[in-house]
């Protein structure tokens, strides 16, 4: 078995790129071989409202490669990236960590905020750590969603990371039978030392990517999460964030109390850093998440969740036992205060999160994985002439 996958450079990691990488790495474990393969060649330069299409178009340029990627078993990229390829003979598989569409679905119009956190953005306007309340326009994105549904359609088999992943494709029209749900899974080094949950002054922790334009900072909550913070002047927090956006880094350090900021860590000294806080609170405040690492790398530290119904959570959180879910700001902080005025409650819940964390080891992901890519192949092999 040969894989070839598909899909782009970032300078500083997202999801897709840490969890590709993590795949590409135990796959050649188990012997199989992998090659990345990178686009490098910008085909347009567009306006801002074509910036969709020139995303699109960037990956033809790896046409170049398709002698030796026609050498391949499988084809694996993520979500439309592997578009060039889907008229060859080789099954193709798209991995949808999120979707456009539904993020986009579920990240409002600056009208559309709730009442409790809409102030916070007019202030983050006039500190200029935004420059616009929404976004001049988001067909770059609707056309990136349309494609990826099409790359969806056409794939002999695709991936989703969660329930909410697979509903949301199979709402767009996508079979449920080309459908597999398998969970990301986390570096090893999450599991690499003990975890006592033993703090008696619990903190509160944000964990993930920020964003750095006003839409990604919506779809990440941002919002929410200064308003949670504000909530509690006297208590300790640690940001452990990544994000683009110097002018969103200064002011989170400069304006909110008791708060320690860690931007752009190198990842796998993240555990170090988080290690000490167990039994404290991770918040999640993202109004979108296809998969949501970070909710799964906070509780391997033994941080209990706070968070909203996005990717995962739905899956894996119980309410009282591993963490909580929540509707609303209110009820994120009614929960907090139940979580750090009761000791053995907050051991007790941070050693269910440990444990809630160890189904997310990469073993267990690439068992499923090499089962998928196996029926894959068993499919070509059964639908030819």
């Amino acid at each position: 078995m040969k894989i070839a996958f598909i899909y782009n450079e970032k300078k500083i990691g997202t999801g897709a790129h840490y969890i590709n990488d993590l795949i590409a790495l135990k796959l050649r474990q188990r012997n199989i071989a992998v090659k990345n393969f990178y686009p490098k060649t910008a085909l347009m330069d567009p306006p801002a409202h074509l910036k969709g299409l020139a995303n699109i178009f960037f990956f033809f340029s790896l046409l170049e490669h398709k002698q030796e990627i026609l050498r391949y078993s499988i084809i694996q990229g993520t979500t439309y990236t592997p578009l060039p390829f889907l008229a060859l003979s080789i099954p193709v598989v798209t991995h949808f960590g999120s979707t456009t569409g539904g993020f986009l679905k579920a990240t409002p119009f600056a009208k559309e905020i709730e009442p409790a956190t809409k102030s916070i953005w007019y202030s983050l306007r006039k500190s200029g750590v935004i420059k616009e309340l929404n976004l001049k326009t988001r067909r770059p994105l609707r056309d990136i969603a349309e494609i990826e549904y099409y790359a969806a359609e056409k794939a002999a088999a695709v991936v989703a990371t969660s329930e909410k992943v697979k509903r949301e494709l199979v709402a767009a029209g996508i079979s449920l039978n080309k459908i597999e749900v398998i969970h990301n899974a986390i570096e090893d080094y999450w599991f690499g030392k003990p975890i006592i949950p033993s703090q008696d002054s619990p903190q509160i922790v944000f964990l993930g990517r920020l964003g750095h334009d006003v839409l990604s900072l919506k779809l990440k909550g941002v919002d929410r999460l200064i308003h949670f913070y504000k909530k509690f002047p006297n208590i300790k927090k640690t940001t452990v964030c990544m994000t683009g956006n110097k002018a969103l880094k200064n002011w989170l350090k400069k304006e909110l109390p008791n708060h320690t900021v860690f931007t752009n860590v190198k990842k796998d000294l993240i555990p170090n850093v988080l290690r000490p806080l167990a039994g404290g609170i991770l918040f999640v405040p993202s109004r979108y998440e296809g998969f949501s690492l970070s909710l799964v790398e906070g509780m391997s530290q033994g941080l209990i969740p706070i968070v909203y119904s996005v990717g995962v959570a739905p899956e894996i959180i119980r309410n009282g036992t591993n963490g909580f879910i929540v509707k609303n700001q209110n009820e994120a902080i009614r929960r907090a205060k139940e979580i750090m005025s009761n000791k053995i409650m907050r051991r007790r819940m941070s050693l269910a999160a440990l444990a809630t964390a160890q189904q997310f080891r990469s073993d267990v992901m690439i068992s499923k994985l090499l089962d998928f890519y196996r029926r894959v192949l068993r499919d070509k092999r059964n639908t030819r002439p």
